[in-house]
């Protein structure tokens, strides 16, 4: 896997400049040099590719063997969880997600490079239209070259998951693989901590430089944000709110369903 875990070099039209990468070049320096090419797989994991209108016809010019995982999980937990991803991230700063969804006003990073500029990212609703965007790597890739995972049956039985997976990767499997929980849901105690931590000042990362080595630097850094982040289970969302998102989302359920032939309107609807 690539050394960064989401270049999103291929998602130009949603990121811009706002991409870990942005050149060809460095895309290619993400991935290390195999011993034995004809042996090796490599791949990345950049989440704003499913929601790319230009990113699975530049996927295949680069790469026309590359087989595409995509997973999806039930549309509204998707936005929920985003926006909780995104206030701990600092691209949102209204922090109630019913006010956050319909919000029209424009949101800015709250600190790093790109501190005060606009985010360049798709909205709630854009993220979530999953039948649309899965019928573009379908006509791009065929259906025989996307593997579809559906959340439930991933947090079901991940190793079973996992082994579909490596049979349509045409891998071998890891024996010794841990499927516990990672990246659950994450608040800061700080956010004035969290965003010294990620993004430093030049002066404390000179006199960093100059007292301790790299190994210990990064090894401290990870701890401090470690210490500074706590993990808290996302409230229940209000039942007449989630009730009207249902009914929002059911077309787009009924659609989702019949282009993966099985019912999803069962299983994330009318709970």
């Amino acid at each position: 896997m690539s050394k960064i875990k989401e270049p999103q070099l291929f998602a130009s039209d949603i990121c811009g400049d706002q991409r870990g990468v942005r050149t060809l070049l460095e895309y290619l320096n993400c991935f290390g040099q195999p011993v034995d090419k004809e042996l090796v797989v490599i791949g990345e994991a950049s989440t704003c590719y499913l929601g790319s209108k230009h990113a699975p016809t530049d996927i295949r010019e680069f790469s026309p063997g590359a087989r595409v995982i995509v997973m999806l999980r039930n549309p509204i937990d998707v936005m929920y969880a985003e926006h909780s991803e995104r206030v701990f991230g600092g691209t949102e700063h209204i922090t109630h997600f019913e006010v956050a969804l319909d919000a029209p006003e424009p949101r800015r990073w709250r600190s790093g490079p790109f501190k005060g500029d606009l985010v360049r990212n798709l909205s709630y609703r854009e993220l979530t239209r999953f039948s649309e965007q899965l019928q573009r790597y379908f006509n791009v890739f065929g259906r025989e070259n996307v593997h579809v995972i559906i959340y439930d049956d991933f947090a079901h039985n991940p190793a079973l998951a996992y082994q579909a997976v490596v049979s349509f990767l045409r891998v071998v499997p890891h024996q010794d693989c841990d499927f516990g929980i990672v990246n659950a849901n994450r608040r800061t105690r700080s956010r004035t901590v969290h965003d010294l931590l990620r993004y430093p000042p030049a002066s404390v990362k000179q006199l960093a430089r100059a007292l301790l080595s790299q190994p210990t630097r990064h090894a401290l850094g990870n701890r401090l944000l470690s210490l500074n982040i706590k993990q808290a289970t996302r409230p229940m969302l209000d039942k007449e709110f989630r009730k009207r998102l249902e009914m929002e989302y059911e077309c787009e359920l009924q659609q989702l369903s019949r282009l993966l032939d099985r019912d999803l309107l069962s299983a994330w609807l009318h709970r």
